[in-house]
């Protein structure tokens, strides 16, 4: 009974800070709704001035918060990483989420250990996971992207030779790909489009996607620009040594496998057990999380542990 309290209880939660997450996230869509509305009734029903200064009351509200809690510097450095990430999230709706984040981590942990100290355990927890999730969005994004990048080379070697335009030959990439690429090669079009410099865009494309295959890539088109010769040969033999490159990545992963795995075990085994005793007799672990003593041996634990974790990752991590 007490476990499904709880998970009424966080459900609950859930559903509140959703519908928040919701009301504050999109009021821009409901307002662009209500101004279309408004555009496509007859000129006899009159306009609804309350609804529409309510909605822009908001507005002016969410920008207002913005401008005060984040410089300028910090929301282009947030927005660069949001778009690296592919989230569709403005800088202030990631920073929201992130309070929200922060209420709700303090919060469980609250209720699952009743003890207020773990509050600031959650808070911190919840302040770190969107940082988390959106750096693991950036490194899936990342790798997706280095995996499509020999067959997008592929596909521009083959329309250079077919006789397209580089540009024509990205517009082909766009039409023959997917995400990411196709992403990032239609805003390639689109600034080139909109009067940038071939180089201008293609440096804006690698600092949205740092790889250093894409930096291969760009430096043998710029170079080839400037000289002259055979785009089409130069981009195959990248092609090539992307494709090698990959392969021996490949390989390494494959061999340092146990030795990453004995990383994660290391790392998660301590707290899957504490987890275990604590499920099975809350008082006998108890006494490590109030008594001086077992606080030492935590604090002690966790930065061995810590320690051991990540010279594992340092010795299996192999750059080719």
């Amino acid at each position: 009974m007490k476990w499904f309290l709880l998970a009424m209880i966080l459900f609950s939660t859930f559903l509140f800070f959703s519908a928040l997450f919701q009301m504050i996230f999109f009021s821009d869509k409901r307002m662009k709704k209500r101004l279309e509305r408004y555009l496509d009734q007859d000129e006899k029903k009159g306009f609804d001035r309350k609804k529409f200064t309510l909605a822009l009351q908001i507005q002016l509200a969410q920008k207002n918060i913005k401008d005060r809690m984040m410089t300028k510097e910090k929301n282009s450095k947030l927005e660069k990483s949001l778009s690296r990430a592919g989230m569709a999230l403005k800088p202030e709706e990631y920073v929201l989420l992130q309070w929200l984040s922060i209420c709700m981590g303090g919060g469980l942990f609250y209720l699952v250990t009743g003890q207020f100290i773990f509050i600031f355990v959650g808070a911190v927890l919840g302040f770190l996971f969107p940082k988390w999730y959106l750096l693991n969005k950036q490194k899936a994004r990342y790798q997706k992207f280095n995996e499509g990048l020999p067959d997008m080379l592929s596909t521009i070697v083959g329309a250079l030779r077919a006789g397209f335009s580089f540009p024509q030959a990205l517009k082909t990439v766009v039409d023959e790909s997917h995400n990411p690429i196709k992403d990032e090669m239609e805003t390639v079009l689109r600034e080139m489009k909109y009067g940038s410099s071939m180089e201008e865009s293609l440096h804006r494309l690698y600092d949205r996607m740092p790889s250093e295959d894409l930096d291969l890539m760009i430096q043998a088109i710029l170079i080839q620009r400037q000289v002259g010769g055979n785009l089409a040969t130069v981009l195959e033999k990248i092609m090539d040594t992307i494709r090698e490159r990959t392969k021996i990545q490949r390989q390494i992963k494959t061999l340092t496998a146990q030795g990453r795995l004995s990383g994660i075990v290391i790392g998660l085994l301590p707290i899957i057990l504490a987890l275990v005793l604590f499920a099975i007799e809350p008082e006998y672990i108890g006494t490590l999380f109030t008594h001086p003593v077992g606080i030492a041996l935590l604090i002690a634990g966790a930065i061995s542990g810590s320690i051991g974790f990540f010279l594992i990752r340092k010795l299996t991590t192999i750059e080719v």
